[in-house]
């Protein structure tokens, strides 16, 4: 196998953002999470899910090199290092550590940085990200409960995360002024010095812009770190295109489920719409879990008689006062670790009782679910609404055969539209 694009996503629900742009583009791509460990199919692109967007640096460090090296030994010339929409990271990182030590292992000196989706309202401007009409640092993350944005200018967001390199930024009038102004801005920037550049993008053509820019015979990056919006511009540089085939999975069957661990305000709607157009829905409650009540197994006991084609939602998503007051009490890392813990342990059940079509909400939910069910490989379908679709799981390494089938959604907190929740079982 030879790859056109190797990919790493700092989670899950980010590779699958990915994925689904690589796929709506024309490329074949499979989703592993982690390292592979088995055999992987013929594809143009893998995206190598990690969960390492809020680990110890040094853990998403070690993580991400030992993704890296088996891509290029899989013959992935360029990597696409993806991280959040709305650059989720700390003062410390993990963006700029990790963005540092690939580029530090892929021998080359410049890297392009743009988080910018436009089609789900993520632009940059000046090196200022927006989400929607607002600035990063005026919108529902700022109150992010691992990861809170509070400032928009990801220059000096990125230029606090890396040490001893400079960041620099290629703005609205280089990319206006197409490929040639771009690849002309990016050697200006490398004979300065500047190891990153954070890219402005405002619309979809900016994207296409850049990614030429980059992947080009005269100034091509052996890194990219960008959120899931420059994809769009890759695969035609491959000499791909649009093509239903690329998206096709096969039937899907069996109960359908939503699990929610998100706390963003996108799911709280979702939440809302769904119990509002009188879905059943199980609450899990952090502080009774730190007391020893077995909230998962109680889920399971009032979903098992509930299964069926109408999905059945078990959450813990709440809002931002009561996610504070829990934290207040038990700490944000004990509170997140009970909650993943035992959402896992919920889909590991559904799905032993007969769910076949299981969406989940939340990055760090996701992650915790495919790993309790054995996922190791996802094949990318149709998209639901931007930035996620459906996959199909051809088989779960931790778990004996024979396996049934499975088709799971993995959505990052901030994505959907307030129906998601129903909608998305309609498009199977």
């Amino acid at each position: 196998m030879t790859l056109k694009l190797g990919c790493i996503a700092d989670d899950v629900t980010g590779a699958t953002d990915l994925a689904n742009n690589l796929v709506r583009a024309g490329m074949r791509v499979v989703q592993t999470i982690g390292v592979p460990v088995q055999p992987v199919e013929d594809v143009d692109a893998v995206v190598v899910a990690l969960k390492s967007r809020t680990a110890p640096v040094a853990d998403a460090v070690a993580q991400s090199l030992a993704a890296a090296h088996w891509l290029r030994a899989q013959g992935a010339a360029q990597l696409y290092f993806k991280v959040c929409s709305t650059f989720d990271s700390t003062p410390a990182g993990n963006i700029g550590p990790v963005a540092q030590a690939l580029l530090a292992d892929s021998g080359d000196t410049f890297a392009l940085v743009t988080p910018a989706f436009p089609e789900n309202g993520r632009t940059v401007f000046k090196g200022h990200l927006f989400v929607g009409d607002l600035l990063l640092s005026d919108s529902p993350m700022r109150h992010h409960p691992l990861t809170p944005m509070t400032d928009a200018n990801l220059v000096r967001v990125l230029q606090a995360q890396v040490r001893g390199a400079t960041v620099g930024l290629i703005d609205h009038r280089a990319v206006a002024g197409g490929v040639a102004a771009v690849q002309a801005r990016i050697a200006t920037l490398r004979a300065e010095g500047v190891v990153f550049a954070i890219a402005d993008a405002v619309c979809d053509d900016d994207l296409r812009t850049l990614a030429a820019a980059s992947s080009s015979a005269f100034a091509a990056l052996r890194l990219v770190v960008a959120g899931s919006g420059l994809a769009i511009g890759i695969p035609a540089l491959h000499g791909l295109a649009p093509s239903a085939a690329a998206a096709e999975l096969p039937p899907a069957h069996g109960a359908r489920a939503v699990i929610s661990g998100s706390c963003s305000s996108a799911t709280q709607a979702q939440v809302a719409a769904f119990q509002s157009r009188g879905g059943e829905s199980f609450a899990i409650d952090p502080l009774q879990l730190a007391a020893g009540v077995d909230l998962a197994a109680q889920a399971l006991a009032w979903a098992q008689p509930r299964l069926g084609p109408a999905p059945v939602l078990v959450y813990a998503t709440a809002a931002p006062d009561a996610v504070r007051a829990v934290q207040a009490q038990l700490g944000a890392e004990r509170a997140g670790a009970l909650v993943e813990a035992a959402l896992a342990r919920v889909a590991v059940g559904l799905v032993a009782a007969g769910v076949g079509q299981l969406l989940v909400a939340g990055g760090e939910t996701s992650g915790a679910c495919v790993q309790a069910l054995g996922v190791a490989q996802l094949r990318i379908g149709p998209q639901i609404d931007p930035g996620v679709p459906w996959c199909h799981v051809p088989g779960r390494s931790s778990h004996p055969p024979p396996h049934p089938p499975l088709h799971i959604a993995l959505k990052s907190g901030n994505f959907g539209t307030d129906d998601f929740f129903s909608r998305a079982f309609t498009l199977l």
